[in-house]
């Protein structure tokens, strides 16, 4: 592996963990309770990445003009704070790639859109003692793209930008790492497709887990 990289940043939903059938049925339950239509998991795949407000805002037909919005998106975050861990599980071989590289000496961050209590929540419960920092959207931090999330783990990690790598499953999340001055390995098991990814200028592309630590060689 690298010398130069002592840090590794992940996206959480689509990278770390698979959320996508939780998040399916707490929208559907909110548009249920609003008289809205409901959406198949392939179509909220394409909504997420962006924060909670914005996936309603696709969901929901008339977006945040719909005259309910706040109460529907209120309604999605008290059934997800129920639901969460229904059916959410780390994808296929993300624990022991986390228990390698804690063992190896690397920093382990989560820097996600979710709102920061879910995201902090789920880290606990799915990825101690090996990630150590994990940040999520509040109103002291703006979300991604902006850099403001990843700056905040590196603080916390005591770790300098040129020594961090950043993984992510989607445009947004090479946005990010672009907004915040590092590389990004994009990986294709999550919520965007490899033609996806190159269309947003990937260059650094992971299709199983263990091909992390290929690219993390060349850095």
């Amino acid at each position: 592996m690298s010398q130069n990289i002592d840090t590794i940043i992940f996206d959480l939903d689509g990278t770390l963990l698979d959320t996508l059938t939780d998040l399916t049925n707490s929208v559907n339950y909110a548009l249920r309770e609003y008289g809205l239509p409901t959406h198949s998991e392939d179509e909220v795949r394409m909504m997420v990445g962006n924060g909670v407000a914005v996936l309603m805002e696709r969901a929901i037909p008339d977006g945040r003009s719909f005259p309910e919005f706040e109460n529907c998106l209120n309604a999605f975050r008290e059934h997800y704070a129920i639901h969460k861990k229904d059916y959410t599980k780390p994808f296929p071989g993300i624990m022991e790639f986390l228990k390698t590289a804690a063992g190896k000496g690397l920093k382990l961050a989560v820097v996600s859109n979710k709102f920061d209590l879910a995201v902090k929540g789920l880290c606990k419960d799915f990825f101690d003692p090996y990630i150590t920092t994990a940040i999520g959207e509040s109103p002291q931090t703006a979300r991604k793209p902006a850099p403001d999330t990843v700056f905040a783990a590196m603080k916390e990690l005591h770790s300098l930008p040129e020594s961090c790598v950043y993984v992510g499953d989607s445009d947004v999340d090479l946005t990010t790492a672009g907004n915040s001055g590092i590389p990004c390995i994009s990986v294709t098991w999550g919520f965007r497709s490899r033609e996806c990814l190159l269309a947003h200028g990937a260059k650094k592309i992971a299709d199983a887990v263990e091909d992390i630590w290929d690219i993390l060689e060349e850095l």
